[in-house]
């Protein structure tokens, strides 16, 4: 089994409403234009399905299948049934994507698991530091003035390329 500390992976850690998705969503599109393999973990707190109702791979999922892959010349998704309702650990998760030669790995959510990650932080959310209780942490993004006391790197969350190249210095990855 491989272990999360020798991926190229980085997460964001944030209170809800911070820009999570957004900022990554943007992370992303820079980083292909730069011709990287990007991967996205994202933790639901919630149920969810990718799939409708009526369709053939809903319907054989729900016959009883433990894994639905579905295929097309644009994309495929595999659907894995949790039998037993666990959360699966982040670097199960990392295991499944290991065959799919990723660049590098980005992740949402899983603030319990260690690995490296940015807290994303804005005043107005009204919340306090993620940091000061997470020694993964490496650097924080704000969109305002913050001070720290750690030797953590304060970036500019409104500037998305300043996080990518901190990214890419951060887990030693060439241009």
């Amino acid at each position: 089994m491989n272990t999360i500390s020798n991926k190229k992976l980085i997460g964001f850690a944030a209170y809800s409403g911070t820009g999570k998705t957004t900022l990554i969503k943007l992370i992303v599109k820079i980083l292909n234009k730069s011709n990287f393999k990007v991967s996205v973990i994202k933790h639901a707190h919630h149920d969810f399905d990718v799939d409708k109702a009526g369709k053939d791979s809903y319907e054989i999922r729900k016959s009883g299948a433990e894994n639905m892959l579905i295929s097309s010349a644009k994309r495929w998704a595999l659907m894995h049934e949790n039998t037993n309702n666990s959360e699966l650990k982040l670097s199960d998760l990392i295991n499944v994507l290991d065959t799919l030669d990723s660049d590098i790995i980005l992740v949402e959510g899983f603030k319990a698991e260690k690995f490296p990650k940015i807290e994303l932080y804005r005043k107005e959310i009204g919340k306090g530091f993620l940091h000061t209780n997470d020694e993964n942490i490496v650097a924080v993004a704000s969109d305002s003035k913050i001070d720290i006391d750690k030797n953590i790197k304060v970036l500019d969350i409104n500037n998305p390329q300043e996080i990518v190249d901190y990214i890419l210095k951060y887990l030693n990855i060439a241009r």
